[in-house]
C-alpha cells in the first residue's frame, strides 16, 4: 500500500532531519516518505550495504540530499563518534527522530555491559540526543521525535532491576524501555520550555517490521505471521512522518500521538519523580551530567 503523504512538506523541505535505524521498517518508509517531501536527510543505520542502497532509492526520487552514517547504537562509543562526526559538518539539525529498536526474548548486554534492550531503545535515544542538543537549539524551530509503543502502559519502571538480571522477560524489557522513551518525552520538553525545541513521542502501532529478527527463526516465522494481520511500515510510518513534516504542530510539544492525535499515555509515565530518577540514572549511565 503506498503511503499517503500526510502534509505538503513545506514545512520540512530543505530541513536536515536525522533518522535512526532508517534502513528498515517504518524508519525506512519515514526516511523515503520525507525524502519526497525535500528533507535532507541523514540516515544512521548498522548495515552499509543496506544503507547505501537506501540512499540511491532516495536519489532516485528526485532528492539528492542524502547521506548516510553507519553506528551500532548498542556502543555508547559509537553513538559519541557519531554524534561527533555529525556536529563536525556543522550542519544544522532540524529534526531527529530516534527510531531504533530491539526486541530480545532472552536477555542480552552490549559492548558496554548494559542490558541491549535498555541499553538501544532508552539509552540511546538519551545519549544521542544530549550529545546533539546544543546543535537542535541552536537550529530552532527544531523537532524531537521518540518512537514509543503502547506497551509502555503495562510496564514500570523497575529501577532495582533495570537491566533484568534477577527476572528478565522479552515483553517486560520491551515495555519498559518504552516507557523509558515516554518519560524521557515529557521529562526533556519540560526542560526545553522556550527554547523553539519540541519534543514528542509516538505509538505507530503493530507494525510489520523486522523487530523480533535476533530471536531466531521460530521467533521470526511467528512474527511474519503476525505480520499478516498488522500494520505495513508504510501505514506505521504515518505518524513521525506527520510530527517531522506538519506546520500545524509547530509548538506542540511533551505529548503522546497516536494515529497523529493526540493521545493519553500510562499514570506512570506522568509521574515527573520518576521521570527524574530515570534521567538521572541514564545519565550515570551514559556518563553524561544530570543537568
Amino acid at each position: 500500500m503506498a503511503m499517503k503523504q500526510p502534509v505538503d512538506g513545506q514545512w520540512i523541505c530543505g530541513k536536515t532531519c536525522m533518522i535512526t535505524g532508517a534502513t528498515s521498517g517504518i524508519g525506512r518508509s519515514s526516511a523515503i516518505e520525507l525524502g519526497k517531501m525535500g528533507a535532507k536527510l541523514i540516515l544512521v543505520c548498522r548495515n552499509r550495504e543496506r544503507g547505501e542502497e537506501l540512499v540511491r532509492e532516495i536519489r532516485g526520487n528526485g532528492n539528492s540530499e542524502v547521506e548516510l552514517m553507519l553506528a551500532d547504537l548498542e556502543s555508547q562509543a559509537q553513538i559519541r563518534k557519531l554524534a561527533a562526526d555529525f556536529l563536525a559538518t556543522k550542519k544544522p539539525l532540524h529534526v531527529l527522530i530516534n527510531n531504533a529498536g530491539v526486541f530480545n526474548l532472552k536477555r542480552k548486554t552490549t559492548s558496554d555491559g548494559i542490558e541491549e534492550v535498555f541499553a538501544v531503545n532508552h539509552l540511546a535515544y538519551f545519549l544521542l540526543t544530549m550529545l546533539l542538543l546544543d546543535r537542535i537549539k541552536e537550529s530552532a524551530p527544531a523537532r524531537i521525535i521518540n518512537i514509543a509503543s503502547d506497551l509502555h502502559s503495562r510496564a514500570t519502571m523497575k529501577f532495582d532491576d533495570l537491566g533484568g538480571e534477577r527476572s528478565y522477560g522479552g515483553m517486560r524489557s520491551y515495555g519498559q524501555s518504552k516507557l523509558g522513551n515516554v518519560l524521557f518525552t515529557y521529562e526533556l520538553a519540560r526542560r526545553l520550555a522556550g527554547t523553539g525545541v519540541t519534543v514528542n513521542c509516538v505509538h505507530p502501532g503493530a507494525v510489520a517490521t523486522n523487530l523480533a529478527k535476533n530471536n531466531g527463526a521460530l521467533a521470526m516465522a511467528v512474527w511474519k505471521l503476525i505480520g499478516l494481520f498488522v500494520k505495513s511500515p508504510e501505514v506505521g510510518a504515518r505518524t513521525q512522518v506527520y510530527l517531522a513534516a506538519a506546520p500545524e504542530v509547530e509548538g506542540i510539544t511533551g505529548k503522546y500521538f497516536i494515529d497523529s492525535k493526540e493521545a493519553r499515555s500510562s499514570a506512570e509515565s506522568h509521574d515527573a519523580n520518576v521521570a527524574q530518577r530515570l534521567w538521572d540514572i541514564s545519565a550515570q549511565m551514559t556518563g553524561l551530567p544530570a543537568t
